[in-house]
């Protein structure tokens, strides 16, 4: 294992510390607890909008806690869930009066921690109301998905609501629109490694790849030979428009993600392909989204989301936004 780290077990910690450090003044961490991170800015009458899940996702989860976004985001280890103390703790931090939107991706610690926390929260008569992504076509059905790299639409529709001083209710319906139209199929190319194990959380051999590999290296729907990108895309676009049909003339978002490993240039062969197909199917693309959205550590691969947009979600997606790690798109 070659990391740039000090101790493994303090892995998150000492990357809080580095985040704390560079960026004072746009986020804070409240309880006394690295892990209860915050925005800085507090708006008398927002509602305000929490997230969380395990590091090791950069920029998602906290990265996307900032102005025009989310409040809080509670950090667990790698891949691991935040407690529900700390998402308790992060809502009275951040709650402004309007009550709390909890927004987090579809796996089961995650949903027992904003759970209890929820609960923890009514005893202090905040509202919350919860919602979950489950964007990932590949991983079932649409009540058992996990929530990928699509959950970027759903932070962007509800920030963007929340920003205009909409009401917990219409945050929520915000976030519930972004999700019922947004789809995700990802591959990997090589496995990750969790500082703590040392050792590949999974095998692919020399020439093999995985299609629908989760972010926790969770199996896919396949492992064989690597596709080219034009197969990639096509097969990926195969099983989103089969999921959520689009017309000729229909208008959609896309979201070329890559998993942490996969350099710019790969993911823009890719973005080629993906827009290519789209053209010759008469479907119009809006805005295209291209870089890091939801990493899994260091491990090789990409995720392909659609969108698929009106002129609601348009205008979500235009409200300018300012995070350390998101600026203004």
């Amino acid at each position: 294992m070659k990391k740039i780290i000090n101790k493994p077990e303090e892995y998150t910690d000492d990357m809080l510390r580095g985040i704390y450090a560079a960026h004072k003044g746009e986020v804070r961490y409240v309880n006394d607890d690295l892990r209860c991170y915050c925005t800085c800015e507090k708006v008398p009458g927002k509602v305000a909008i929490v997230t969380g899940g395990g590091t090791g996702h950069l920029p998602l989860f906290l990265g996307y806690v900032g102005k025009g976004l989310l409040d809080g985001c509670g950090v667990g280890s790698v891949f691991q869930s935040p407690s529900p103390e700390q998402i308790y703790q992060i809502s009275r931090a951040v709650e402004n009066g309007a009550g709390v939107l909890y927004l987090y991706g579809n796996y089961t610690g995650d949903i027992m921690t904003f759970d209890m926390a929820a609960e923890m929260c009514d005893m202090d008569d905040i509202p919350v109301k919860s919602i979950v992504g489950a964007d990932d076509v590949c991983s079932g059905r649409p009540e058992v998905r996990r929530g990928v790299a699509g959950i970027f639409y759903m932070y962007k529709a509800a920030g963007a609501k929340a920003a205009e001083m909409g009401s917990l209710e219409e945050v929520y319906a915000a976030a519930e629109k972004a999700k019922i139209n947004t789809r995700t199929v990802g591959f990997a190319l090589t496995p990750c490694i969790i500082p703590e194990v040392g050792k590949p959380n999974f095998t692919l051999g020399e020439n093999e790849m995985a299609m629908g590999m989760g972010i926790h290296g969770e199996p896919g729907v396949w492992n064989g030979p690597l596709k080219t990108s034009a197969e990639l895309a096509e097969e990926s676009l195969g099983t989103i428009l089969k999921d959520m049909p689009l017309d000729q003339g229909d208008e959609v978002s896309v979201l070329i993600n890559g998993l942490g490993a996969t350099s710019l240039e790969e993911q823009y062969i890719l973005c080629g392909d993906v827009m290519h197909i789209l053209e010759q199917k008469g479907i119009r693309v809006y805005r295209t989204y291209v870089g890091e959205y939801a990493t899994s550590m260091e491990m090789a691969g990409a995720s392909i989301s659609l969108c698929r947009v009106d002129d609601e979600m348009k205008k979500y997606l235009d409200y300018p936004v300012n995070t350390p790690f998101v600026k203004c798109f």
